[in-house]
């Protein structure tokens, strides 16, 4: 019997039955080489710090001991609770006023969205500590509004005040952007009937848009409470003698060398995160479709009022955005603030030669670059293993848990469990220790898990046809990977690595513990600047990396141009 008279369902299988199973060992020494990747740079970190809050100075196992001479101390207690009280805070006030600008963008014809909705995106273009240092110039001890803000009854911008603030402009855009996604799937349908029956706008709103964001509302709180829970730039900035948990860390391993102490700190700093992903999983799991395949896109229809209304407000919210942009950018060309306002270079000169910053300036280029080339390379690999191929299915999932494990871990938690793996002298990677490479596989650790998600997106939108074709025909898959995968997935590249550079270029709580004077990275120069008393330095260095960013936010939304032309001209559609 030949092949051409077999059944048609033995046809199809023998060519299938006979793949390349080199091609599969290749694909699972590569999904055991990233497993190793993240044991190594994620869990063994964060066990040596659950090793520290269990041992004595010594390295004696004292169990317990240290968590309850941490609840024994009134100091450390206070700074649990100040954290918990400012978190909540920012919380109540940032998430209602971000539902507000994103309710006017997605529900009203206002003019100019895309000009406020990017207004609103700057902080991320930041240090989160530039909007503390804005903060000085407008309310600090000589600031310009010190008097008005005396008169309302606020004896200072330092501390408490000063860190709600300042982190209500740090983490606005995070919040904006999870509700404008929440609010954008919306079925036009329940309105109509809504109108229909002569349901007014108010009894509209709380029936059938605040229960349509609710997941998106509490997906936003939780960010932003596990945000400032764990920011370290703005509270040493501005913080002054109030102290929170993410300093206290900091005071812990760096000013006294209590390492066990601050592994419990670490740990505690660690519950919220957790809880928080926790609680998101479990809210996304109970999350309805939205917009179902009879749904209606909800269109928003001109009103008058109601459209001057979301303008006045959006441009209120945007006039903030740029009081305190402007003001750090104003006060880092004052050639001698209060007393000679006159326009000069000399804190830029003073930061990037003076005081080195430059060097670091340069670190900061190439841990971003190494971070987004390296880190989009190893997240999508990644992603593409866990997808497209199969074989060594425990092996994979642990894989899969680990690379959603760094969403739940603050970046000083992780920071400080570099400290604690990494420079044991008996570990063969101890050489890596205050190096930039260290640096990079830090802040890649650290930034994983929203990259592997947008490449899991990607991958999940392409049919499985590709492979099992491949397959057929004994194509081994990475060159399906090459040919067809990458292309397709360039844009959700490029997403990935404006991703990870972005934040590389601004991050200081994944990096503060393991830099050194060779290896300095400019958020970090920018916090010596601030502790040394040279706060305009410090500003002007914080616009730099502002300007960088978005240069390489252009620049990568011209490559993505540039390659969507190459790669996604199956998209266009001839008429």
């Amino acid at each position: 019997m030949t092949a051409a008279t077999l059944p048609h369902d033995r046809q199809i299988t023998r060519p299938v039955q006979q793949k390349l199973y080199w091609a599969d060992g290749v694909s699972n020494a590569l999904v055991v080489l990233i497993a190793l990747v993240l044991l190594a740079f994620l869990a063994a970190p964060l066990l040596s710090i659950l090793q520290q809050a269990v041992q004595d100075k010594d390295g004696h196992a004292v169990w317990l001991q240290n968590f309850i001479e941490y609840a024994q101390t009134p100091a450390l207690l206070e700074s649990l609770w100040n954290s918990v009280w400012v978190s909540a805070l920012v919380t109540a006030i940032t998430v209602p006023l971000a539902f507000g600008f994103a309710y006017a963008l997605t529900r009203s014809c206002m003019p100019l969205k895309p000009l406020f909705r990017g207004i609103t995106l700057i902080p991320l273009l930041a240090p989160s500590l530039l909007s503390a240092i804005s903060l000085i110039y407008w309310f600090g001890n000589q600031g310009v509004l010190k008097a008005a803000m005396q008169a309302v009854g606020i004896a200072q911008i330092y501390g408490a005040p000063g860190i709600v603030v300042a982190e209500c402009f740090a983490v606005f855009p995070h919040a904006m952007m999870i509700l404008v996604t929440a609010l954008s799937l919306a079925d036009a349908r329940l309105y109509e009937a809504a109108s229909a029956m002569g349901t007014e706008a108010r009894r509209k709103f709380f029936t059938i848009t605040l229960p349509g964001a609710k997941y998106g509302l509490i997906s936003a709180a939780l960010v932003t409470f596990t945000l400032v829970m764990t920011d370290f730039g703005i509270p040493k900035v501005i913080g002054g003698n109030f102290n929170v948990l993410a300093t206290d860390v900091f005071k812990l391993v760096i000013g006294q060398q209590d390492f066990a102490k601050g592994a419990v700190v670490a740990i505690l700093l660690l519950l919220p995160a957790v809880l928080t992903f926790g609680v998101d999983s479990y809210v996304s799991r109970r999350q309805t479709a939205m917009l179902t395949a009879r749904a209606v896109p909800y269109r928003p229809v001109p009103s008058k009022n109601h459209d001057r209304l979301a303008t006045l407000y959006c441009l209120a919210i945007a006039t903030l955005m740029l009081a305190m942009l402007g003001m750090a950018i104003f006060a880092s060309f004052v050639t001698l603030w209060p007393y000679n306002l006159k326009p000069s270079w000399a804190n830029y000169s003073m930061g990037l030669v003076d005081a080195e910053v430059g060097v670091g300036f340069v670190n900061s280029l190439k841990m971003a670059a190494g971070t987004a080339v390296f880190g989009t390379a190893l997240v999508f690999v990644g992603a593409y293993l866990l997808e497209k191929t199969k074989g060594t299915q425990a092996l994979r999932g642990l894989v899969k848990l680990l690379a959603m494990l760094p969403m739940a871990v603050p970046g000083l938690v992780l920071g400080l469990g570099y400290i604690f793996f990494f420079n044991a002298p008996a570990n063969p990677l101890n050489g890596l220790y205050h190096t930039v490479t260290l640096l990079t596989l830090c802040t890649i650790v650290h930034f994983y898990t929203t990259g592997h998600l947008t490449a899991v997106t990607a991958l999940k939108s392409l049919d499985s046809e590709f492979e099992a074709v491949s397959a057929s025909l004994k194509v081994p898959f990475f060159k399906t990977f090459w040919r067809v995968t990458l292309p397709i997935c360039t844009p959700a590249l490029i997403d990935i690595a404006r991703y990870f550079f972005i934040n590389a270029m601004t991050t200081i709580s994944a990096v503060v513990f393991l830099y050194s004077p060779d290896n300095k990275v400019a958020s970090i120069a920018i916090l010596n600047l601030d502790e040394a008393g040279e706060i305009a330095a410090a500003a002007a260095m914080a616009v730099l990396i502002g300007i960088a960013s978005t240069i390489a936010t252009l620049l990568f939304m011209l490559l993505g141009w540039w390659v969507g032309k190459r790669t996604q001209a199956w998209r266009v559609t001839s008429r």
